[in-house]
């Protein structure tokens, strides 16, 4: 068996139209249809026919030191610039949406943020210089800080 690349990414949200807030108009992924009731959407950037699909749960417990199994954090390409990174930071501190770190990964340059549900989200464009492809350790190369 061989992946090919992420193909979707399932997330239960306490509220659904809070969640679309942050996939759909702040991020840009598009709506292609709603189901279970209207409970659930299906979210796409046109790559395939969807990344990403919200299911409305409602209250959920949370532990008390805040961990918990499940997702660590879904990665999502915003760009191939720093550019487009810069103009993203800018979006999110706009709209108040709390950076939690930035990182350069030598392939790539990173911004990590949570939605409204918590979860981490890694939005990154790739280094348009580093072609991981002919050089594929530079993937593991040590994560530096990222001043932009």
């Amino acid at each position: 068996m061989q992946a090919h690349y992420l193909g979707h990414v399932v997330w239960y949200v306490k509220d659904l139209e809070r969640s679309l807030l942050f996939y759909r108009d702040m991020v840009g992924f598009q709506e292609i249809g709603r189901t279970f009731g209207g409970k659930a959407v299906a979210l796409t950037s046109g790559r395939t026919h969807h990344e990403i699909l919200l299911i409305e749960v409602g209250e959920a417990p949370a532990s008390p030191t805040g961990v918990r199994l499940g997702l660590y954090h879904i990665g999502i390409k915003i760009g191939d610039s720093l550019e487009a990174l810069r103009a993203a930071k800018y979006e999110l501190e706009q709209r108040g949406i709390p950076i939690l770190g930035m990182s350069d990964h030598t392939v790539s340059q990173s911004l990590y943020v949570k939605d409204p549900d918590g979860n981490e989200v890694e939005l990154y464009v790739d280094d348009p210089e580093i072609d991981w492809r002919k050089d594929p350790k530079a993937v593991l190369a040590p994560i530096k800080a990222l001043n932009i």
